[in-house]
């Protein structure tokens, strides 16, 4: 071991007393269940909806109004006080102001009565207005439909845009059998169909009916759809466990005059269990699976019952909302969450370092039949559902197509074909600077919202590409952090995701980084500074951050450095 740039050698012991206090910490976090479940952020955005849609049931029904009015007040109260002070609210505490999140809070306000004149609706309208008002917010969706629609239907619910700006979606193909969807070219992604159906109902009943074969064929379809809507509501009454969704639904259907409808209750049962006793909402319930799986595999191992746990949480028949084939994971064991293949690769992964059963190589077996199932024609793997590549969230993704190639290597899967087409697609996906940003986590700071950093760690676990490793090594900052690009401030998430890819790759440059942005981690878990940031991007630039994961994802860092103590002091 030799001296570097003057500075002393890595400290083994201090880097195993680190890794040592991670792990401490994540057995605390778990609580003696065989699963973490993690916390997520408090968000605006699910807060406002939330509140908009117990306002709408209360308006509708004496009942429902006596059964709301604490909770919508100890909402309206947690608004206000996390307004930031340019007169916006960011999806989380620690986020940027931005529209979407700013118009649906102001919406909440004024479907409360809360006046012009009040200090939080004249700043907010100020804001929006900065925004480009409902219009300009609609429109930096572009073309996908499966948000804005939401936000502008809300927002005329509220008075703050008409019904004839509210596009018609087209409601009356859930009465079709699903493959048809895609042939008609919608926009909005798979998994929406019950915020089709809602929104699609409440703007055909108080907008603009069209011609007499269009209004002809709704009201006859409005029966099919409306069943299909109660077949897809999970026991839960939360779709995909998601708090806005399920909002936007719920008060959708009482504004289209349903409120007898089942779906409607269950949602509204929903919400109310979902409400923090400060009186905020998360983004969605929780993301059990994703967390245990990503403390699995950064510890190396577990227990016997979390193997168990895990295994019972795979799907052994077709999904009744997204009609997903059996085998895959999804992020929560929650009955609202869907399969994906960020965590279907994750659990096949935990299941290599869990002890094996009798049940663990025929689940692996269907985890890959699912996922080489999903894989697109480009050869990389989207997020939900093969075919549906119009838009962002089932498009092919870096950070996808990199999880499933390490499952393969874990388990020593053949899949020629499918492991050379995932390979083809992350070349043809690298960008000219030998970076890949990914799909599912972002930096708002970023040009673009984009986090190449994060991508191209997670890539570099697959792929041992020198070029990006150059790149990702030239993108820490003085003080040995990372941050989602260079010249961004540096998080612990980034920070612990980029020594991950790193370790992978053998350069001095690499090796480098890598010290330096320990000795950072080392210094931040000694000062107890593990503070969470707003990397994550869920669909339609909706921000969130998660409790563990500075914990989660410090651990894969600190074992492996470990792992290759002798190599990274080379």
């Amino acid at each position: 071991m030799t001296q570097h740039a003057g500075k002393p050698p890595l400290d083994r012991a201090r880097v195993q007393r680190a890794c040592n206090a991670v792990r401490e910490q994540l057995d605390a976090e778990r609580g003696g269940k065989p699963y973490w479940e993690g916390e997520l952020s408090p968000s605006a955005l699910a807060v406002a909806v939330a509140v908009s849609a117990m306002s709408i049931a209360s308006e509708a029904n004496g009942q429902w109004r006596d059964r709301f009015a604490e909770r919508i007040g100890r909402g309206l109260d947690w608004l206000r006080t996390n307004r930031n002070d340019d007169g916006g609210w960011g999806d989380t505490p620690i986020s940027l102001s931005n529209g979407p999140a700013t118009l649906l809070a102001l919406a909440a306000l004024r479907l409360n009565g809360v006046s012009e004149d009040a200090p939080e609706v004249r700043d907010a309208t100020a804001f929006v207005a900065r925004c480009g008002g409902v219009e300009g917010i609609a429109a930096s969706y572009g073309s996908d439909r499966t948000f804005s629609v939401p936000i502008v239907t809300t927002a005329a619910l509220a008075g703050l845009a008409v019904w004839r700006d509210v596009v018609q979606l087209p409601f009356e193909l859930a009465a079709l059998p699903r493959w048809l969807f895609t042939a008609a070219n919608m926009r909005v992604v798979s998994y929406a169909l019950p915020a089709l159906i809602s929104m699609g109902l409440v703007r055909f009943r108080k907008g603009p009916k069209g011609g007499w074969l269009s209004r002809w064929i709704r009201n006859c379809t409005t029966g099919s759809a409306l069943r299909r809507l109660d077949r897809m509501t999970p026991s839960s009454g939360g779709f995909l466990e998601a708090i806005p969704l399920t909002a936007f639904v719920v008060m959708t259907l009482i504004a289209a005059d349903l409120p007898d409808h089942p779906t409607v209750e269950k949602g509204l049962a929903f919400l109310e269990s979902r409400q923090r006793d400060d009186g905020g909402w998360p983004i969605d319930s929780n993301l059990s699976i994703w967390c245990t799986t990503l403390a699995v595999n950064g510890l190396g191992g577990g227990s016997v019952e979390t193997r168990d746990w895990l295994l019972d949480q795979q799907r052994t028949s077709k999904h009744p909302f997204t009609g997903a084939a059996p085998g895959g994971w999804g992020w929560t064991h929650l009955s609202g969450s869907v399969p994906d293949a960020d965590d279907t690769a994750g659990a096949i992964l935990a299941l290599r370092v869990l002890p094996e059963c009798d049940r663990t190589l025929p689940a692996v077996a269907a985890g890959f039949r699912w996922l080489t199932g999903l894989q697109n024609r480009d050869g990389g793997i989207p997020t939900f559902c093969r075919g549906w590549q119009r838009l962002p969230f089932d498009q092919s993704a870096p950070e996808l197509t990199a999880h499933f190639l390490r499952a393969c290597s874990a388990w020593e899967q053949r899949l020629d074909g499918s492991r050379r087409r995932a390979k083809d697609f992350l070349a043809s996906a690298r960008g000219a600077d030998h970076t890949w940003a990914s799909l599912w986590f972002g930096n708002e700071a970023a040009e673009g919202k984009r986090n190449p950093v994060f991508g191209t760690g997670r890539v570099l676990r697959a792929v041992k590409s020198a070029a990006a490793a150059d790149w990702l090594a030239s993108s820490r900052n003085p003080d040995g952090s990372f941050g989602g690009d260079a010249g961004l401030p540096g998080t612990i998430e980034e920070t612990a995701v980029a020594v991950d890819g790193l370790l992978a790759v053998k350069s001095p440059a690499a090796r480098l980084s890598c010290r330096e942005a320990i000795r950072w981690l080392c210094d931040r878990i000694e000062r107890g500074e593990m503070r969470p940031a707003p990397i994550g991007l869920y669909f339609a630039q909706l921000w969130y951050y998660e409790k563990l994961y500075p914990w989660l994802f410090s651990a894969a860092a600190l074992r492996g450095a470990l792992q290759r103590w002798d190599e990274l002091n080379e």
